[in-house]
């Protein structure tokens, strides 16, 4: 029995995990970041979603350096956070396009 009841909280806080992840968006309009800063915990995930006409490449190299690549009009992409820190977050086509997410 104590073994089942080991077993059962173990599932139980995997999925507790897995249930408080959350999603953010982030948009990209007129060369801008909707917003200029952004708060997560671990886990999260931020769908960065091009509404521009022209293309953006959403890079960091703080943190846990990543690179969503070239980003068309109308395409989205996503980055999930795994570690914590504070990312500065820019575009490399538009230096003028920055923000900081800080991940707890």
């Amino acid at each position: 029995m104590q073994k089942l009841m080991k077993v059962v909280v173990t599932a139980l806080m995997g999925w507790s995990a897995v249930v408080s992840a959350a999603n953010f968006k982030v948009s990209q309009q007129s060369q801008a970041f909707s917003v200029s800063s952004l708060s997560l915990k671990v886990g999260d995930t931020v769908d960065f979603s091009n509404e521009d006409t022209v293309a953006h490449n959403i890079y960091s190299l703080s943190g846990e350096p990543f690179d969503l690549g070239m980003m068309k009009p109308a395409q989205s992409k996503s980055y999930t956070f795994k570690k914590a820190g504070t990312y500065e977050v820019e575009c490399a086509i538009h230096p003028n396009m920055k923000m900081t997410v800080t991940v707890k």
